[in-house]
């Protein structure tokens, strides 16, 4: 079995056994009849997926890995703001007419800051440290700028990104202040995985850890349903993640440098309702 079926089956199983509903609260989400989308969560989720043994991708749902990882490209590559940057609709909901969604996401990762070597945008000076300061322990990016939270149409999820370096391995965490479980959860594990994997090619490091950290872990009332089915599947090995290994600079990448052998997973076709 996939290991990420594992950990994705045990923490749906826990949240819904075990999790806090906050039916009785005033939540700001909604479905798109108006109705609330309340929640079942759990709190401090802490998941780690070893990269070098296989790649934390689930079989029991499909997960749509190229998509991902264009969201990826767009918003550390990139450095974009703007949807029409994009692939796909992800983000339409949160764009104004001009497609930008604020100083989010990417906007912040391309801000320049003076360091003494010189400047630097959070990812250009992750680079730079892997390669030149691989022993530091501020190898690190944050993209939850209070100064523009209102500038922005959507606060950061997923928002700071720690790289770590023991010997030649490179290890990360992933801190997320919020995690829609059925919509968001297997996509960010994906992306960020294969970010991983590229900042270790371009910087002479083996793959090591991602290290997952959830703040709140949570499932909406009308996904329910959806997830009691998902998790009922039976999960088929872990494809075999291949990338391509002449990439030596990070902004070389595409979508087409990876690849996904053997990934079988079951169908899942049904509509997930987003709440905004």
């Amino acid at each position: 079995m996939s290991y990420a079926d594992e950990v994705f089956i045990q923490n749906c199983r826990d949240i819904i056994d075990n999790g806090f509903w906050d039916t009785d609260l005033n939540v700001r989400p909604r479905w798109d009849d108006g109705t609330p989308a309340h929640t079942v969560k759990k709190f401090g989720i802490v998941n780690r997926y070893d990269l070098s043994k296989e790649f934390p991708i689930c079989t029991i749902r499909r997960t749509y890995w190229k998509t991902a990882v264009d969201e990826m490209l767009w918003i550390w590559q990139k450095k974009s703001n703007n949807i029409n940057e994009l692939r796909g609709n992800i983000w339409d909901s949160w764009a104004d007419e001009t497609g930008s969604i604020g100083k989010a996401y990417g906007y912040q990762l391309g801000v320049k800051h003076k360091y003494a070597e010189g400047e630097f945008d959070q990812v250009d000076r992750v680079i730079y440290d892997l390669k030149h300061n691989p022993s530091s322990r501020r190898i690190m990016t944050n993209i939850y700028t209070f100064a523009d939270l209102h500038e922005m149409n959507l606060y950061p999820c997923a928002y700071s990104m720690t790289f770590n370096v023991s010997g030649n391995v490179l290890n990360a965490i992933l801190n997320q202040r919020s995690q829609d479980m059925l919509a968001a959860n297997q996509f960010n594990v994906c992306q960020y995985a294969v970010l991983v994997h590229m900042m270790a090619q371009v910087s002479g490091l083996q793959v090591g850890e991602l290290v997952h950290v959830i703040a709140d872990a949570h499932i909406y009332d009308r996904h329910i349903p959806l997830i009691e089915e998902i998790i009922k599947n039976e999960p088929k090995p872990a494809p075999k993640f291949i990338i391509d290994k002449s990439i030596t600079d990070f902004y070389d990448f595409t979508r087409d440098s990876f690849q996904m052998e053997g990934y079988e997973y079951h169908h899942f076709d049904k509509k997930i309702p987003v709440a905004i």
